[in-house]
């Protein structure tokens, strides 16, 4: 089998592709390693393989971006230190998704579904339609239910304007300006969320796109994100420099 990874760090390439020899349940017959963005559309262009291990931060951008520039059905796993992007590559054929630092038996579970997927779908069904089931089976909520007083409320997702952590709690701010404790944490409800319509753009932040009233760019690692209405927190509110990129460009879908 054709394996590409996609990974700017060589110690990373290295490890993986150590473990990669020594494993027994994928024979690998070739190795291609692109260390960009750039290599990876090049090469895509012309070229295919039967499994591809994707980082998603690189030096030149996001991978994620590659798939606005070519059209790319291959399987893929995932290997990232960040967990909020979980949701959003399931859009794709996602076979897995492991968090460095990730141990060789994390890399056996994933090549074992990778083998069961392979050899148990129909191959009439393409890649394409297997990533549209993906995203199709996502579990997103749509409505959350909040306290209000002695009474509870269910809050439709295009009304809440954006979550916001403060302290040890996680509040939901409706466009009407109306703010209310929610039970969830900020790193679970990301999970949980429509990517098309929620983004989670710092560590306290998971905002609506129909929330933005202006981006302030003041420099290329320093946007900042205006909300309607304003938060109650009296700061103001910035995308984390990781994530810019990404953000600006789901802001502009």
């Amino acid at each position: 089998m054709k394996i590409a990874i996609l990974e700017d760090e060589l110690l990373a390439v290295n490890y993986l592709k150590n473990l990669l020899d020594s494993q027994n349940i994928v024979p690998v017959t070739e190795t291609v390693v692109l260390r960009s963005k750039k290599q990876a559309v090049d090469f895509f262009e012309k070229n295919s393989a039967d499994l591809i291990f994707m980082d998603i931060h690189l030096g030149d951008g996001m991978s994620l971006e590659i798939f606005e520039q070519i059209e790319l059905f291959a399987p893929i796993i995932f290997i990232t230190a960040f967990d909020e992007y979980a949701m959003r590559v399931f859009r794709h054929f996602t076979i897995d998704y492991l968090l460095k630092p990730f141990e060789e038996e994390d890399l056996h579970k994933a090549l074992q579904k990778f083998i069961s997927i392979r050899n148990n779908f129909d191959p009439e069904l393409t890649l394409k339609s297997i990533s549209s089931l993906h995203q199709g089976n996502a579990d997103m909520m749509k409505r959350f239910m909040v306290r209000d007083g002695n009474k509870l409320k269910s809050i439709d997702e295009h009304n809440t304007a954006y979550f916001f952590a403060s302290g040890k709690y996680l509040f939901l701010t409706t466009k009407d300006h109306q703010t209310y404790i929610y039970d969830d944490t900020i790193k679970d409800i990301i999970q949980k969320l429509n990517p098309d319509v929620f983004f989670k753009i710092n560590r306290k932040f998971i905002i609506n796109k129909e929330a933005v009233s202006q981006i302030i760019k003041h420099s290329s690692q320093k946007v900042e994100i205006k909300l309607s209405p304003e938060p109650e927190v009296n700061a103001d509110v910035f995308i984390s420099k990781m994530q810019i990129a990404e953000c600006l460009n789901w802001l502009n879908s």
